[in-house]
């Protein structure tokens, strides 16, 4: 601590240089052609490079335009007219606040900031002593440490430390990697979300409430007999629309799962808005989600159960290891294979495999009991109440128009969702892809809002019309649908891929597109239930306002 190094040599014995190979020297240049950067943490905080950029370009206003930002991380090297150079020296500056104390005490220092100045130096103007210290150019007469991709090459990888004294305290060291330049985009996004959100509504409730009105209306006539032999649309298929669907122990797992996923992310994103999952605590916000995930299973089970016994479905037991066992074995089974990618490629990028053991006992030991007694409670519940009885018979479906295609309702239905949140998705993109931070949990709770809103709306409009067109089965259809949103997430993705990422291994890509499939099932699944959910409430109200024979 404060303690000044001019310039120290690494990686050398007695003053030698060190001797990359042609391979090795082939592979920096690759990877400084496709703009690696380099990541090193001193007391928990990450390094930056500081980045300082003139908004105004007179000359004479420069001082007073100038604005500082911080890159994460430091860039490998650099390129210059078919030449490629390593940055090899490496200035760090330390910011320290000295904590004010008694004056028989001794000062405490903290680390509050940690940059650096990475540096391109060649051999011969580095001079380098037995003692490991070496004397830097003076001015800028030095020349940069050029990398021949095709010979081996010599250099020194040497360092410097400076120290200073800063007013930041400590509480708010993190401040300056959080602060995000572009909070105004944010703000324009949530408007425009919320303005959509609040046209659509107005357009939805005025179309359906006024419709619903007048056939509830028409439907509750009793003295005009001939309207009545007439009538046509949703009322027809009441003997019917409580039918129970295909599948219903797997209908009712996803949804349970759905429940879970739901549970876990607005407990997540409401305590990170609070600030209680700092960036600063790595790996806080995945460890809370994982744990949350595992104990939100009571209440999948729960409904899971509840909605099984309401489909008529008997067997409880193997309906609960269905929910227990199907979305989280497809996450573990996913993750388990790019691991072993991982592993292959000798990354530390790689979940160690005592880790994978954990969660797998996490998994057996806490959530599966959890959506057992959830499952049991559920089970032994009364079932919902729905307000018409099924018929024996089940209903001659007509022959459906071409836009109630179940791919065409997907693609209607997915649009309003995702154009209500696409920009988060942009900067959740770039803080998981890109090394950025990203602390706006606050915009991120008001866009979760926005997408319940719309993905209900959506769902009650497609379900409406389904049922207007005497088409009874909308259970399946409507879950699917109303997880439209997850194709158009899915399509972005390629599309940031394509566009913003400069990814050409296989298993780089191999990674994206498995944690990719990962988040889009995940939503898939979220905002098929919220949508599903939404359409069984108005459902049930609107076939409970009609008086039936």
């Amino acid at each position: 601590m404060n303690s000044e190094k001019k310039c120290e040599v690494l990686c050398s014995q007695s003053n030698k240089p060190v001797t990359l190979t042609v391979e090795q020297s082939r592979l920096v240049a690759e990877r400084i052609t496709e703009d690696y950067y380099v990541h090193l943490i001193a007391d928990n905080l990450p390094v930056a490079t500081r980045l300082e950029l003139y908004s105004n370009r007179d000359s004479d206003d420069k001082k007073k335009e100038k604005d500082v930002q911080f890159e994460h991380g430091y860039r490998l090297g650099f390129t210059d007219v078919n030449k490629i150079y390593l940055h090899n020296h490496l200035s760090f500056i330390l910011y320290y606040h000295r904590e004010d104390m008694e004056e028989d005490q001794e000062h405490t220092y903290r680390v509050v900031r940690f940059e650096v100045i990475p540096q391109s130096i060649r051999l011969e103007d580095l001079k380098a002593d037995e003692k490991s210290s070496c004397t830097l150019p003076e001015g800028t007469n030095s020349s940069p440490q050029e990398i021949d991709p095709t010979k081996e090459n010599q250099l020194y990888f040497t360092y410097s430390v400076h120290w200073e004294e800063s007013d930041i305290k400590w509480a708010s060291r993190w401040d300056t990697y959080l602060t995000m330049s572009d909070v105004q985009i944010h703000w324009f996004s949530i408007i425009n979300s919320v303005v959509v959100v609040f046209f659509l509504s107005g357009i939805l409730s005025m179309i359906i409430i006024r419709t619903l009105r007048k056939d509830i209306a028409n439907y509750n006539k009793e003295d005009d007999i001939e309207d009545t032999m007439e009538e046509s649309g949703w009322k027809l298929v009441h003997g019917d629309v409580f039918r129970p669907p295909q599948y219903p122990m797997i209908l009712s797992s996803l949804l349970g799962s759905g429940i879970q996923l739901f549970c876990m992310i607005l407990i997540v994103i409401f305590v990170a808005m609070l600030g209680m999952l700092s960036p600063s605590s790595r790996g806080a916000l995945m460890t809370t989600a994982c744990f949350l995930f595992m104990f939100m299973g009571v209440f999948g089970g729960f409904s899971a159960g509840r909605l099984y016994r309401t489909l008529k479905g008997h067997r409880w037991k193997k309906g609960a290891f269905c929910t227990a066992t199907l979305y989280p074995g497809v996450v573990f089974g996913i993750c388990f294979v790019l691991n072993c990618f991982i592993w292959g490629k000798h990354s530390s990028g790689a979940v160690p495999f005592p880790t994978m053991v954990a969660l797998l006992c996490m998994w057996f030991g806490i959530s599966l009991p959890l959506v057992y007694l959830g499952y049991y409670f559920g089970f032994r519940k009364q079932p919902y109440d729905n307000p018409v009885r099924t018929n024996q018979i089940p209903r001659q479906i007509p022959e459906q128009r071409w836009y109630m295609n179940r791919f065409v309702g997907i693609l209607m239905a997915g649009i309003l969702p995702f154009g209500a949140m696409f920009i988060e998705l942009f900067f959740i993109f770039s803080a998981i892809w890109e090394n950025q931070f990203y602390y706006l949990f606050g915009f991120l709770f008001l866009v979760f809002i926005i997408l319940v809103v719309s993905c209900s709306q959506i769902s009650i409009v497609m379900v409406y019309f389904q049922l207007c067109a005497e088409d009874y089965r909308w259970w399946w259809r409507n879950f699917l649908v109303s997880g439209g949103s997850a194709f158009y997430v899915l399509v972005y993705a390629i599309f940031y891929f394509v566009n913003k990422l400069d990814i050409v291994e296989f298993i780089p890509s191999l990674l994206y597109f498995g944690y990719t499939a990962l988040m889009v099932l995940s939503f898939w699944l979220l905002t098929g239930t919220i949508g599903f959910y939404a359409a069984y409430m108005f459902v049930r109200k609107i076939y409970a306002a009609v008086k039936i024979d």
